[in-house]
């Protein structure tokens, strides 16, 4: 009796001890990793990359550096705004380096790239960068979460107001690649649906440095607006050169689609005032945004925070809370917890992210502030309108998405 009773025990710890074991090692090699993949050198650096690599290791720091036992790693690289870059990173990261999610990835070609290679290793992907609305369309992924914005939020903000103060006819100049396409076509469908017209449109390489004779053909097409379906640093000299030929003095309305902080801070008030902008944060918004700007500006040379920026740290923050929730690294089991699971954040109040992996959240119309009427350096918009998320962001049974129950 007594060796029954003892070799009963000695099972029950074996299982007990197995099952342990088993629970702890649904993280893989007991490291959580992360991987932020962005521009570092090139047109979009200012509106990310250091300062987004640090905006993650914030919300690593503050989550404590470790998540359900298991240490937590930080790794970043420039993908210089090429899919065969990008692609090559994102496959030795998955593959050789045992990353387990990748965040940020500017230029839409790129992050397409990148959420096709996370989508076919069931590894996680979160967008902030990258603005093509196909991301939770018809290239979406269960482990992709596209989080800070897209083109069809841009087009429904700034298009649709625009349109309705009158600004009927538009003509853009449109980077020649993946962003600027989606943006260029959600804006005109938007600007169509507000009942104004698209009179022309140019194709400009990506990246560009004159923009001279697209802004002579849009200023001699007869429209009302401009829109630049572009970003970064192409936004910047688009409307450096528009102010050098007078453009807005000679009654035509120019609509930056894509304005980011960083934009606004190396253009000017003198250049940029005025500008009618969407965006999906601001830093002086509340209490809430202006704590982590001031924490962000302090490691950051006095820099506010862009919606990029702010965006990275909300979604590395949701994304280590479902690991501690699922104590699993697996992308999907970890997705599907992030979907269950509102955003409640400085970020984002109430976001819900979607079966499309669109994370919806309220998305702001503003214009940029007078020299006059700026207090100092970053104090730059004025609030026009708060657009609730579920008008902002195209409705989830117009995307295309597989992955939605029709």
């Amino acid at each position: 009796m007594t060796f029954k009773l003892t070799l009963a025990a000695v099972t029950a710890a074996v299982v007990a001890a197995f099952s342990a074991g088993a629970a702890q090692a649904q993280i893989t090699d007991n490291v959580v990793r992360i991987g932020v993949l962005n521009d570092q050198s090139g047109i979009y650096t200012d509106l990310s990359g250091p300062g987004g690599v640090d905006a993650a290791r914030m919300a690593i720091e503050d989550f404590g550096g470790s998540v359900a036992g298991a240490k937590i790693e930080l790794v970043s690289a420039d993908h210089q705004n090429k899919p065969d870059i990008g692609s090559n990173i994102a496959n030795q990261w998955y593959d050789r380096d045992g990353v387990d999610a990748i965040f940020d990835v500017p230029t839409s070609s790129v992050a397409l790239a990148v959420q096709n290679i996370a989508k076919e290793k069931g590894k996680v992907m979160i967008d902030h960068g990258a603005a093509t609305s196909d991301l939770t369309g018809k290239a979406c992924s269960p482990t992709g979460i596209h989080w800070t914005y897209d083109t069809y939020a841009l087009a429904n903000g700034t298009g649709r107001a625009l349109v309705e103060q009158g600004a009927k006819k538009w003509y853009f100049i449109t980077a020649d690649y993946a962003f600027g396409h989606a943006l260029e076509r959600d804006t005109s469908n938007a600007v169509t649906a507000a009942g104004g017209e698209v009179v022309g449109t140019v194709r400009s390489p990506f990246p560009s440095t004159d923009f001279s004779s697209f802004l002579l053909q849009a200023q001699g097409s007869g429209a009302d607006v401009i829109g630049l379906a572009n970003a970064g640093g192409d936004t910047v000299n688009s409307i450096k050169q528009a102010a050098e030929f007078g453009i807005t003095q000679g009654g035509q309305k120019l609509a930056s689609l894509l304005v980011f902080l960083s934009d606004v801070h190396s253009l000017g008030l003198e250049v940029s005032q005025g500008l009618v902008l969407t965006t999906g944060f601001y830093w002086d918004l509340n209490d809430e945004t202006r704590a982590f700007a001031k924490r962000f500006g302090e490691r950051n040379g006095g820099k506010m925070p862009t919606m990029v920026q702010a965006g990275i740290y909300s979604s590395v923050t949701h994304y280590l809370k479902a690991v501690e929730a699922t104590k699993s690294d697996d992308g999907k089991t970890v997705v599907d917890q992030m979907k269950k699971t509102p955003v409640n954040d400085f970020f984002a109040k109430g976001g819900t992210i979607r079966e499309d992996g669109r994370m919806v959240h309220d998305m702001y119309l503003m214009q940029i502030k007078s020299p006059a009427e700026s207090k100092g350096p970053y104090d730059y918009y004025k609030l026009l309108a708060t657009i609730p998320g579920d008008q902002a962001f195209r409705p989830m049974d117009k995307g295309e998405c597989p992955l939605v129950t029709k």
